[in-house]
């Protein structure tokens, strides 16, 4: 799925919230590997789960022709320092449901770039009527757990010491999800461009 370009401009960075391209895949290989080794926040330590520019062109090609599934990405002065994904299952018990992901380069934080990505990534899901929109988020990470919550996330687990990391102590990963009920159960028709225009936040 595909949504149209969006400008913010945050505390005086101007960027833009686009959908994934293919010519993004080399940028998007490096930007991975760059902020895995900037926070403990993710799964990986930098290197581990390497994906290459070939593997990236796959997936954005996979996001942008699955109704269920959205990549974006932010740019600034055309250079990417953030992404988020949407994945959804083509199962007929998981339709209502997508998981989603975001990240941000370090020297980026503080401009709004994770929670316009994560709006965005709202706004689509709720035009697609999909009800569930489930995360995960290390205890630590106070920040994105006050942002989730704020935007409708609740906390429905726990997976107790899920990461070891290199304090040497074990930490918690909490499972949320947002939820929409909707009276007609249809998803939307799947048009050739799949097509969003949404709102920026500021």
């Amino acid at each position: 799925m595909k949504i149209l370009t969006q400008r913010c401009t945050v505390n005086g960075l101007a960027y833009v919230i686009r959908s994934a391209i293919k010519e993004d895949a080399a940028q998007m290989s490096i930007l991975r590997l760059q902020i895995d080794g900037e926070s403990e926040n993710l799964d990986r330590e930098k290197g581990e789960g390497f994906i290459d520019k070939a593997g990236f062109e796959k997936i954005i090609r996979k996001d942008a022709d699955q109704r269920r599934n959205l990549f974006l990405v932010a740019e600034t002065d055309g250079e990417l320092v953030g992404y988020a994904r949407c994945e959804g299952s083509e199962l007929k018990r998981l339709l209502h449901k997508v998981e989603f992901g975001v990240a941000v380069r370090k020297d980026f934080w503080g401009y709004g770039i994770g929670r316009n990505l994560l709006q965005q990534s709202l706004d689509w899901a709720d035009s697609e009527k999909i009800s569930k929109v489930i995360l995960s988020v290390l205890e630590t990470n106070q920040k994105a757990i006050r942002l989730y919550e704020k935007l409708g996330f609740v906390k429905e687990g726990l997976l107790k010491r899920d990461k070891f990391l290199s304090d040497g102590n074990y930490y918690d990963t909490i499972l949320m999800g947002r939820h929409r009920e909707w009276k007609c159960r249809d998803f939307p028709a799947k048009t050739k461009e799949n097509l969003l225009s949404l709102e920026c936040r500021s």
